[in-house]
């Protein structure tokens, strides 16, 4: 059995560094997203309310790039009588001062709690910008923003340039533990007028925290959820990923959800991306499980063709070679320890 992990490794580690994409990438043709103006360094942020109160700031269905300001999540903020909740607070400094003008041009409501969802830099690189409100993640968050914050300034500086000029790390200052229970990991938080249910999963990160408006019947789901975007998979466990899908596709069943507001794709009504997601988890599965009991090296996955629909999803020529980077060591460590005579 040929297993070259570390020189393939290597190889598609050397072509994502130099942004090189395999030959049978192909663009997919994305949504335009906010109209960025570089110019002005204005990220175009629109409030779109998907519920009464309930307000989501889609980003550009995309990878990171000067051209979308780099503002590639889907933000909110929920208005509950008694102030706004903000759920996640963008990429940069300047995202999040966007963000924040925007709400006081939508509501006259003060912020009054942030609220993060994962360790990714999306998810709270903006939180200057909310320097004076309690900003809350869960405890597995903080220590993984803690351990991160320092290589995500760094990349994203390299990535997206002056988008990112006085972005530095603020971190989430207050944990969930007195909302989420800690033996089910579950738990309703009331502000204002809205009784919010907080349930923490796990997969796409090592916390990844749903939070549920119970009035309106709407979801923030954070990276749980892709919808028409390769995921992201740098801290990944796909079957644990695969149990947090399930879960919460039974959760907006038997709570009757109408919109699950992903992290990263278009916001629209039912629960299509769970599937989306899902399925495309299994196909990395067992795929990657194959070519590695078949021995073959980093660079041929990369060569092997895509089927549609995923091949024409957005951030396809980046994100689908950072999953075989980040994942397909891993499948043939699995295929080498299995090998007849190891």
């Amino acid at each position: 059995m040929k297993l070259h992990a570390k020189l393939s490794t290597a190889l598609a580690a050397a072509a994502l560094l130099l942004g090189a994409a395999p030959a049978w990438s192909q663009t997919p043709s994305a949504p335009a997203g906010p109209r960025v103006d570089q110019a002005r360094f204005d990220l175009g942020l629109q409030a779109r309310e998907v519920g009464a109160g309930v307000y989501v700031v889609e980003g550009a269905n995309a990878d990171f790039s000067p051209a979308n300001g780099c503002n590639i999540i889907n933000t909110g903020f929920i208005v509950t009588g008694a102030g706004v909740l903000v759920i996640n607070t963008g990429t940069s400094k300047r995202q999040g001062e966007q963000l924040r003008a925007l709400i006081a041009r939508t509501t006259r409501e003060p912020v009054v709690q942030v609220v993060q969802l994962n360790l990714h830099p999306d998810y709270f690189l903006g939180n200057q910008a909310f320097a004076d409100v309690p900003r809350r993640a869960t405890t597995l968050t903080r220590a993984g923003v803690a351990r991160e914050a320092s290589a995500y300034e760094t990349n994203l500086y390299r990535l997206c340039g002056d988008w990112m000029s006085g972005t530095e790390t603020l971190a989430p200052d207050r944990g969930l533990d007195d909302v989420l229970d800690p033996v089910t990991h579950r738990g309703r938080w009331r502000i204002g007028a809205r009784d919010f249910e907080l349930v923490e999963l796990a997969g796409h990160t090592d916390s990844d925290l749903v939070l549920i408006d119970r009035h309106s019947g709407i979801a923030f789901v954070g990276g749980l959820v892709f919808v028409d975007r390769i995921p992201t998979t740098p801290h990944a466990r796909l079957t644990t990923w695969q149990a947090s899908l399930a879960t919460l596709r039974a959760l907006a069943e038997h709570e009757k959800l109408r919109l699950l507001v992903p992290s990263h794709g278009p916001v629209r009504p039912g629960l299509d991306g769970i599937a989306q997601t899902s399925n495309y988890l299994r196909w990395l599965d067992e795929h990657f499980s194959l070519w590695a009991r078949q021995g073959w090296e980093m660079t041929e996955v990369l060569r092997a063709p895509v089927p549609a629909p995923y091949s024409g999803w957005a951030a396809f020529q980046t994100e689908y070679l950072r999953n075989v980077v980040h994942l397909y060591p891993g499948y043939e460590q699995q295929a080498l320890r299995a090998a007849p005579g190891r």
